[in-house]
């Protein structure tokens, strides 16, 4: 069976870059660096001139939490409908009931609103509050992958859990393995896991093209540097890429 290596991108540069390097699918979000919120339809559009690979869009009207308000589900429906007009291949969602388990009703809506696109249940199953329960669960309402690190900040560290989950998927399901996968440990994650697609963004640090540099001013968050940006790199997907075409 092929890898898949899915590539999670938050602008033209890094999906170039990704697709350089050899990742067969993307993942497209904006604000990688809070964990990805739904991206610009613009910047979706122009990705798409540019490539040829498969372009699935996380659908996230907000960082923290997946218990969303009536408004932002129904900006959920409306932003996976102008996707699917426009001509993602998937939808990236995931919405949790309050007592942590996910919310089935509002998910067979986005499912249905994503009809004929591929859907993966993304990191909220990593808050889900049995894991396995939530597996089944996604089956059953026609989830195609879920991408989780095994419950915990790194998937090295959700080791275990993300191979009794390969297991428990049975092949019915992609279990989508994803934060922290680097060519360094891509080899031991899925020869032990069993899984067969994998999602790494890549990252290296990027010096901004800016000379004039304000000083003691932040534009957000003030640990971030205005002057570093995030961009995937070419290299590591292609070391990526290599280490599972040899395994």
């Amino acid at each position: 069976m092929a890898y898949i290596l899915e590539a999670c991108v938050d602008s033209v540069e890094s999906a170039m870059e990704a697709i350089k390097g050899g990742a067969n699918r993307l993942e497209l979000c904006s604000n990688l660096i809070i964990g990805g919120t739904t991206p610009n339809i613009n910047l979706f559009k122009l990705i798409k001139e540019k490539s040829t690979i498969k372009i699935n869009v996380l659908i996230r009207p907000r960082y923290g939490d997946f218990c969303y308000t009536e408004n932002e589900f129904e900006i959920m429906k409306k932003d996976i409908q102008m996707f699917k007009e426009a001509g993602a291949d998937g939808v990236v969602i995931g919405i949790l009931k309050p007592d942590g388990t996910l919310d089935l009703e509002r998910l067979k809506v986005l499912i249905a609103e994503a009809k004929g696109m591929h859907i993966t249940l993304h990191r909220a199953f990593d808050l889900c509050s049995d894991p396995f329960a939530a597996l089944e669960e996604a089956k059953l309402i026609g989830v195609n992958s879920i991408l989780t690190s095994g419950q915990k900040n790194k998937c090295t560290e959700g080791i275990e859990l993300l191979k009794a989950l390969v297991e428990k998927a049975e092949g019915s399901i992609e279990i989508l393995i994803g934060s922290g996968i680097n060519s360094n440990n891509v080899q031991e994650i899925v020869s032990y896991t069993g899984s067969h697609a994998v999602h790494a963004s890549g990252k290296i640090e990027v010096e901004s093209l800016m000379e004039y540099r304000k000083k003691d001013i932040s534009m957000g968050f003030p640990i971030l540097s205005e002057y570093v940006i995030l961009r995937t790199d070419k290299e590591e997907i292609t070391k990526i890429r290599t280490v599972l075409e040899q395994l």
